[in-house]
């Protein structure tokens, strides 16, 4: 979607009184490894001519990216971008942080937003007004602008990790869950940059008996592909050091009807925060 639509609806925000309208998006919910990342902007109304080639990132080449990137960094009236490490995504949730992080990002911007647009789903507790819209990061340049910001900034901190760890091909998927990423996990087993509450990472650690080296909210699908024979022997012992009495962290059997597509606890039952967490 391009052209006076692409600007419509924060045009329309701005000629009601409502701006400057930011935009909000992430990059790296759906990957296994590696931080989530969360821009929020602020774009000149009437930009347009200026920025013919700002869409969706995941639409754009590398190259058309980063040449975006630097476009939007030059033009913007404001933006922040949050990085929320690996670490926390662990300890919390992927949902939560991830709704965490658009809260952070909006509350990161110097110009107070008159009204907040974010992609998708509706984020309660900003800092304005605001609207979740569908698909926002292919038809509000705002958002698109957001989503270019997170997914330059986050593509490049996986290339750092490749550096240090090329075996698992950061550089190239991004951690996102490809073959060849399933196949390097299974290889070699997670490392501190891969998200160990994650079904495909809990599973493979699982298998290989190892231990997460900090605490981790299991999501509940990784609990239920867990207690699946012959994981469940291996994971039993670890729940049981786990959830010693002196150490208070709660274990709650998968809500029914949750799917193993559930990527946090959180996002499963929000209402019961459950899943065990493991230290």
């Amino acid at each position: 979607m391009r052209g006076d639509l692409f600007w419509g609806l924060q045009g329309a925000l701005d000629r009601r009184g409502l701006g400057p309208v930011a935009g909000v998006d992430e990059a790296g919910a759906g990957a296994c490894a590696g931080p989530l990342v969360v821009a929020a902007c602020v774009l000149k109304q009437g930009d347009a001519a200026k920025l013919t080639d700002l869409t969706d990132s995941k639409m754009m080449t590398a190259k058309a990216r980063d040449r975006v990137y630097d476009l939007v960094l030059a033009r913007a009236v404001d933006y922040s971008v949050i990085v929320i490490p690996t670490e926390e995504v662990d300890l919390y949730g992927i949902r939560v942080m991830n709704l965490e992080g658009m809260r952070r990002a909006a509350a990161a911007l110097r110009v107070s937003p008159g009204y907040i647009l974010t992609d998708g789903f509706r984020v309660p507790g900003l800092t304005a007004p605001n609207a979740a819209v569908i698909k926002g990061d292919r038809s509000v340049a705002c958002i698109a602008a957001a989503s270019v910001l997170a997914k330059v900034t986050r593509d490049r901190i996986m290339a750092g990790y490749h550096n240090e760890l090329p075996h698992y091909g950061f550089d190239v998927h991004k951690g996102y869950s490809t073959s060849d990423h399933l196949a390097a996990l299974r290889e070699h087993g997670p490392s501190d940059v891969h998200r160990w509450s994650y079904t495909n990472v809990a599973t493979v650690a699982v298998k290989r008996g190892l231990r997460p080296s900090r605490p981790v909210l299991l999501t509940y699908a990784a609990l239920e592909k867990a207690m699946e024979p012959p994981a469940a022997a291996g994971l039993s012992a670890v729940l049981d050091e786990a959830l010693e009495p002196q150490l208070s962290l709660p274990l709650h059997a998968p809500a029914a009807g949750v799917g193993h597509n559930e990527r946090s606890a959180g996002g499963a039952a929000a209402r019961s925060r459950g899943g065990a967490r493991i230290s």
